[in-house]
Protein backbone atom coordinates (compact mmCIF):
# COMPACT_ATOMS: atom_id res chain seq x y z
CA UNK A 1 0.00 0.00 0.00
CA UNK A 2 2.85 2.37 0.89
CA UNK A 3 4.63 1.52 -2.38
CA UNK A 4 1.52 2.21 -4.42
CA UNK A 5 1.03 5.54 -2.68
CA UNK A 6 4.66 6.40 -3.41
CA UNK A 7 4.21 5.51 -7.10
CA UNK A 8 1.11 7.69 -7.32
CA UNK A 9 3.05 10.59 -5.80
CA UNK A 10 5.80 10.11 -8.38
CA UNK A 11 3.28 10.18 -11.22
CA UNK A 12 1.79 13.43 -9.92
CA UNK A 13 5.29 14.91 -9.52
CA UNK A 14 6.23 13.99 -13.09
CA UNK A 15 3.12 15.66 -14.45
CA UNK A 16 3.77 18.79 -12.40
CA UNK A 17 7.35 18.95 -13.68
CA UNK A 18 6.11 18.44 -17.23
CA UNK A 19 3.57 21.23 -16.87
CA UNK A 20 6.28 23.57 -15.62
CA UNK A 21 8.59 22.58 -18.46
CA UNK A 22 6.10 23.39 -21.20
CA UNK A 23 4.69 26.58 -19.67
CA UNK A 24 6.17 29.13 -22.09
CA UNK A 25 4.06 31.99 -20.77
CA UNK A 26 3.29 35.13 -22.70
CA UNK A 27 6.32 37.34 -23.51
CA UNK A 28 3.98 40.05 -24.84
CA UNK A 29 2.72 40.56 -21.27
CA UNK A 30 6.33 40.72 -20.08
CA UNK A 31 7.06 43.48 -22.60
CA UNK A 32 4.12 45.53 -21.30
CA UNK A 33 5.54 45.19 -17.78
CA UNK A 34 8.96 46.35 -19.03
CA UNK A 35 7.39 49.37 -20.77
CA UNK A 36 5.48 50.31 -17.63
CA UNK A 37 8.54 49.86 -15.41
CA UNK A 38 10.46 52.24 -17.66
CA UNK A 39 7.64 54.78 -17.48
CA UNK A 40 7.14 54.62 -13.73
CA UNK A 41 10.91 54.96 -13.24
CA UNK A 42 10.53 58.33 -14.98
CA UNK A 43 7.48 59.14 -12.83
CA UNK A 44 5.15 58.77 -15.81
CA UNK A 45 1.67 57.22 -15.68
CA UNK A 46 1.19 53.45 -15.78
CA UNK A 47 -0.37 52.33 -19.09
CA UNK A 48 -3.41 50.08 -19.18
CA UNK A 49 -2.71 46.72 -20.84
CA UNK A 50 -5.41 46.58 -23.54
CA UNK A 51 -6.15 43.14 -25.07
CA UNK A 52 -7.83 44.87 -28.03
CA UNK A 53 -4.69 46.88 -28.78
CA UNK A 54 -2.52 43.83 -28.19
CA UNK A 55 -4.53 41.74 -30.63
CA UNK A 56 -4.33 44.47 -33.28
CA UNK A 57 -0.56 44.68 -32.70
CA UNK A 58 -0.42 40.94 -33.39
CA UNK A 59 -2.45 41.47 -36.59
CA UNK A 60 0.04 44.18 -37.62
CA UNK A 61 3.07 41.87 -37.39
CA UNK A 62 1.10 38.96 -38.82
CA UNK A 63 0.58 41.05 -41.96
CA UNK A 64 4.27 42.06 -42.06
CA UNK A 65 5.88 38.82 -40.89
CA UNK A 66 7.69 38.07 -44.18
CA UNK A 67 9.15 41.56 -44.55
CA UNK A 68 12.25 41.69 -42.35
CA UNK A 69 15.26 43.22 -44.14
CA UNK A 70 18.89 42.11 -43.87
CA UNK A 71 19.52 44.82 -41.24
CA UNK A 72 16.54 43.70 -39.12
CA UNK A 73 14.10 46.40 -40.17
CA UNK A 74 10.40 45.82 -40.84
CA UNK A 75 9.84 46.84 -44.45
CA UNK A 76 6.07 47.01 -44.19
CA UNK A 77 3.69 49.90 -43.51
CA UNK A 78 0.00 49.01 -43.27
CA UNK A 79 -2.41 51.80 -44.16
CA UNK A 80 -4.57 53.55 -41.56
CA UNK A 81 -7.62 51.82 -43.05
CA UNK A 82 -6.07 48.43 -42.24
CA UNK A 83 -6.55 49.13 -38.54
CA UNK A 84 -10.30 49.64 -38.81
CA UNK A 85 -11.03 47.40 -41.81
CA UNK A 86 -8.69 44.46 -41.15
CA UNK A 87 -6.99 44.40 -37.74
CA UNK A 88 -9.98 45.36 -35.58
CA UNK A 89 -12.46 42.98 -37.31
CA UNK A 90 -9.91 40.13 -37.21
CA UNK A 91 -9.66 40.59 -33.45
CA UNK A 92 -13.34 41.10 -32.79
CA UNK A 93 -12.84 44.69 -31.60
CA UNK A 94 -16.15 46.52 -31.39
CA UNK A 95 -15.73 49.33 -33.94
CA UNK A 96 -17.68 51.96 -31.92
CA UNK A 97 -14.98 51.57 -29.23
CA UNK A 98 -12.09 52.15 -31.65
CA UNK A 99 -10.17 55.21 -30.43
CA UNK A 100 -7.12 57.33 -31.26
CA UNK A 101 -3.78 55.56 -31.80
CA UNK A 102 -0.96 57.73 -30.48
CA UNK A 103 1.97 55.75 -31.86
CA UNK A 104 3.47 52.39 -32.67
CA UNK A 105 6.85 50.65 -32.65
CA UNK A 106 7.68 47.62 -34.79
CA UNK A 107 10.81 45.52 -35.02
CA UNK A 108 12.11 42.19 -36.25
CA UNK A 109 15.02 39.89 -35.58
CA UNK A 110 16.36 36.72 -37.17
CA UNK A 111 15.81 34.79 -33.93
CA UNK A 112 13.64 34.88 -30.84
CA UNK A 113 14.84 37.20 -28.08
CA UNK A 114 13.81 37.32 -24.44
CA UNK A 115 11.46 40.26 -23.66
CA UNK A 116 14.07 42.50 -21.98
CA UNK A 117 16.55 41.98 -24.84
CA UNK A 118 13.83 42.50 -27.45
CA UNK A 119 12.84 45.73 -25.72
CA UNK A 120 16.34 47.22 -25.65
CA UNK A 121 17.81 45.76 -28.86
CA UNK A 122 14.80 45.67 -31.21
CA UNK A 123 11.99 47.96 -30.08
CA UNK A 124 13.70 50.77 -28.18
CA UNK A 125 17.14 51.08 -29.75
CA UNK A 126 17.21 54.85 -30.39
CA UNK A 127 16.06 58.14 -28.84
CA UNK A 128 13.04 58.41 -31.12
CA UNK A 129 11.49 55.11 -30.00
CA UNK A 130 12.43 55.81 -26.36
CA UNK A 131 10.68 59.18 -26.47
CA UNK A 132 7.60 57.45 -27.89
CA UNK A 133 7.55 55.04 -24.94
CA UNK A 134 7.72 58.05 -22.59
CA UNK A 135 5.01 60.05 -24.37
CA UNK A 136 2.70 61.55 -21.73
CA UNK A 137 -0.39 61.36 -23.97
CA UNK A 138 -0.47 57.55 -23.85
CA UNK A 139 -3.01 55.87 -21.60
CA UNK A 140 -3.09 52.34 -23.08
CA UNK A 141 -0.63 49.92 -24.63
CA UNK A 142 -0.79 46.59 -26.45
CA UNK A 143 1.99 44.27 -27.64
CA UNK A 144 1.90 41.58 -30.33
CA UNK A 145 4.56 39.04 -31.30
CA UNK A 146 4.76 36.36 -33.99
CA UNK A 147 7.32 34.17 -35.75
CA UNK A 148 7.50 34.32 -39.58
CA UNK A 149 7.88 31.54 -42.14
CA UNK A 150 11.47 32.58 -42.85
CA UNK A 151 12.52 32.20 -39.24
CA UNK A 152 12.30 35.86 -38.25
CA UNK A 153 10.42 37.10 -35.19
CA UNK A 154 8.34 40.27 -35.24
CA UNK A 155 7.24 42.56 -32.42
CA UNK A 156 4.75 45.43 -32.44
CA UNK A 157 3.74 47.89 -29.72
CA UNK A 158 0.61 50.02 -30.14
CA UNK A 159 -0.19 53.04 -27.96
CA UNK A 160 -3.48 54.86 -27.52
CA UNK A 161 -4.87 57.83 -25.63
CA UNK A 162 -8.25 56.14 -25.26
CA UNK A 163 -10.22 55.92 -22.05
CA UNK A 164 -9.11 52.94 -19.99
CA UNK A 165 -11.37 49.84 -20.15
CA UNK A 166 -13.87 51.44 -22.53
CA UNK A 167 -11.86 51.55 -25.78
CA UNK A 168 -10.84 48.73 -28.15
CA UNK A 169 -13.32 46.44 -26.43
CA UNK A 170 -13.31 42.83 -27.61
CA UNK A 171 -16.59 41.15 -28.55
CA UNK A 172 -17.94 38.00 -26.91
CA UNK A 173 -17.45 39.30 -23.36
CA UNK A 174 -13.84 40.24 -23.98
CA UNK A 175 -12.80 37.03 -25.71
CA UNK A 176 -12.77 38.41 -29.26
CA UNK A 177 -11.71 35.95 -31.94
CA UNK A 178 -9.67 32.89 -31.03
CA UNK A 179 -5.92 33.41 -31.37
CA UNK A 180 -4.29 31.13 -33.94
CA UNK A 181 -0.66 32.30 -34.14
CA UNK A 182 1.78 34.23 -32.01
CA UNK A 183 0.68 35.98 -28.84
CA UNK A 184 -0.56 39.33 -27.63
CA UNK A 185 -0.64 41.17 -24.33
CA UNK A 186 -3.69 41.19 -22.12
CA UNK A 187 -4.28 37.53 -22.94
CA UNK A 188 -3.61 34.52 -20.73
CA UNK A 189 -3.02 32.31 -23.78
CA UNK A 190 0.68 31.33 -24.19
CA UNK A 191 2.45 31.91 -27.49
CA UNK A 192 1.51 29.34 -30.13
CA UNK A 193 3.72 27.74 -32.75
CA UNK A 194 6.13 24.88 -32.12
CA UNK A 195 5.06 24.30 -28.55
CA UNK A 196 2.74 21.41 -29.31
CA UNK A 197 5.63 19.40 -30.74
CA UNK A 198 7.88 20.12 -27.77
CA UNK A 199 5.06 19.27 -25.35
CA UNK A 200 4.48 15.87 -26.94
CA UNK A 201 8.22 15.19 -27.03
CA UNK A 202 8.65 16.06 -23.36
CA UNK A 203 5.59 13.99 -22.50
CA UNK A 204 7.09 10.91 -24.20
CA UNK A 205 10.40 11.40 -22.36
CA UNK A 206 8.65 11.95 -19.04
CA UNK A 207 6.50 8.83 -19.36
CA UNK A 208 9.53 6.83 -20.51
CA UNK A 209 11.50 7.74 -17.40
CA UNK A 210 8.48 7.03 -15.24
CA UNK A 211 8.06 3.58 -16.82
CA UNK A 212 11.73 2.72 -16.20
CA UNK A 213 11.48 3.93 -12.62
CA UNK A 214 8.42 1.80 -11.91
CA UNK A 215 10.00 -1.21 -13.62
CA UNK A 216 13.10 -1.01 -11.42
CA UNK A 217 11.16 -0.49 -8.17
CA UNK A 218 8.23 -2.84 -8.68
Amino acid sequence: MVKRLFYCEMIVLCHLLLAAAVDHGNPANDLVDIINNNRTAQKLSHLNDSPGLGCMALQYVELCKDNCTSNNTVNCKPSEDDFTEVFAPNCGVELPTFDILTGHIVGCQSKYLEPLVAFSNVLVKDKKSLSLVKNKSHTEVGVGMVGGHKGHFFWCVLFSSGQTNSTFVLENHGLGIKQKKGCYSGSSIPCSGGHKISSVFLNIISMGFLFLFLLQHW
